[in-house]
């Protein structure tokens, strides 16, 4: 699944930049810190869901930039796993799961999978922002 692969590579190298980008601010805007905690949870939480493991996961977690980066190395491998499995049928299979509102849901894995890498997207143009306006400059990631 190529494209897929390119997405999450992309994905990856993003959130390394934001981090680097956060790790030179001082001080780390606490809304910004708090968005990549939160973009590094839901994608761990996708993946939860994408493989059936109903390991619950916080989805704002309160991290410290280290517990960023440990979070970014592991995904990163987890990430890698999960997609090398990929087969076209399993793309287009239901993906069953219950969101933060206690409601019942299924999608397909590739809507998932697209979901994940916008979603993270935009959180990043929101750290972006919260250190433009701390004064500090945001990673270039578009």
């Amino acid at each position: 699944m190529p494209d897929f692969d390119r997405l999450f590579h992309y994905d990856d190298w993003a959130n390394r930049e934001v981090l680097a980008s956060l790790a030179r601010t001082q001080p780390v805007p606490p809304k910004a810190l708090r968005w990549l905690a939160h973009i590094l949870a839901a994608e761990r939480l996708w993946l939860h869901r994408l493989r059936a493991d109903p390991t619950p996961v916080v989805v704002w977690p309160d991290w410290t930039l280290d517990q960023c980066a440990a979070e970014i190395e592991e995904l990163a491998g987890l990430s890698r796993t999960y997609l090398g499995s990929l087969t076209p049928e399993r793309l287009d299979a239901p993906v069953t799961y219950v969101n933060s509102q206690g409601e019942p849901w299924t999608s397909r894995a590739e809507d998932v999978l697209m979901h994940v890498v916008m979603h993270s997207a935009y959180h990043r143009g929101q750290i972006a922002a919260a250190l433009r306006a701390s004064g500090a400059t945001p990673a270039t990631t578009d």
